[in-house]
């Protein structure tokens, strides 16, 4: 039987053909990534949501096109037309399947923004192909995948950023080197925190796949379950088999922040505490949650979620 970790193994090894798919992008504006006519053409897979904001930003390089947008949903596709229609004033070429995409020897990049279980494999087929990668947060599903998509960006030699915008923002920059430059005295902590009111997701009822998705390829290396009514296209974030919860969705983006700013990699020690305190339904994840990361020389992060909270009616 072929595991999800069997998959991404032999994935970043080569042995899975192709056959088998505010945001700033400082490096894909790099002259070593041109493609023949001295443009990057761009591919963005996955179009719902975070890629409106990598259409604006690959639009104002003037040296960048986008030539597809692919996506396993006809219905975010037809959506996704009218509005580059609108925004960019034309419509890329429309695919579903993301290996075709692959196999377009005119793509010199491709922007990944689906759920969290393709983005690693989906990177690192990429990287087979030839492709540099800008993969959306997190860059993967579970740890073990970080270590293969390393090793295939070191094998292929092909660009890949992750999307924590953050690190390109220049607020940002310029607010890290001011803690660098002792602005704050020296600092040993950083406190992240997210806060939200999202509501219930209900109890999924099992119906029947929409005939303008492809499930099948939504589901991509992930063990298989029948379509549901509260899955697509935004609650998977809250299931373990496809996402990773608050604390990768938007936690991802404050943790690092810190971790730039205290000049930290890895924490010696992780101590978490939460729970699911708000509705009955099929949320998988704590909802509210609180994370300590220590790190060398007693400087130490905490992440604060508060992802949803019950909405009190008036009395």
């Amino acid at each position: 039987m072929t595991t999800r970790r069997n998959f991404i193994k032999k994935t970043a090894t080569g042995s899975v053909a192709l056959s088998f798919s505010g945001l700033i992008l400082p490096s894909m504006a790099n002259a070593n990534i041109l493609g023949a006519n001295d443009h990057i053409n761009c591919a963005i897979i996955g179009v719902r949501s975070r890629a409106k904001a990598h259409v604006m930003a690959i639009h104002e390089q003037k040296n960048a096109k986008i030539i597809y947008s692919c996506d396993v949903d006809d219905t975010i596709l037809e959506e996704h037309n009218l509005w580059c229609q609108e925004n960019i004033g034309y419509i890329p070429k429309n695919e579903k399947d993301f290996r075709k995409v692959l196999e377009d020897k005119d793509v010199d990049a491709v922007f990944i923004a689906t759920p969290e279980h393709w983005h690693a494999p989906m990177a690192i087929m990429a990287l087979q192909a030839g492709k540099h990668v800008y993969v959306e947060k997190p860059c993967s599903h579970n740890p073990y995948e970080n270590d293969l998509l390393v090793a295939a960006h070191k094998k292929y030699g092909k660009k890949v950023q992750m999307g924590n915008q953050q690190r390109s923002a220049k607020t940002s920059i310029m607010g890290v080197q001011d803690i660098r430059d002792g602005v704050i005295g020296e600092v040993y902590k950083g406190e992240a925190y997210y806060s939200n009111n999202r509501g219930s997701i209900g109890k999924g009822n099992e119906i029947a796949v929409p005939d303008t998705l492809d499930w099948d390829m939504w589901q991509g290396p992930a063990p298989r379950e029948n379509y549901r009514d509260n899955i697509h296209p935004y609650n998977w974030h809250w299931f373990k088999t496809w996402g990773t919860g608050e604390v990768h969705n938007n936690g991802t983006h404050e943790i690092d922040l810190c971790r730039w700013a205290l000049g930290v990699d890895l924490p010696e020690s992780v101590t978490s505490f939460g729970g699911k305190y708000t509705f009955d339904d099929d949320w998988q994840f704590v909802d509210n949650q609180q994370v300590t990361y220590k790190y060398q020389d007693d400087k130490f992060i905490t992440w604060t979620g508060h992802s949803r909270g019950k909405i009190i009616p008036n009395q």
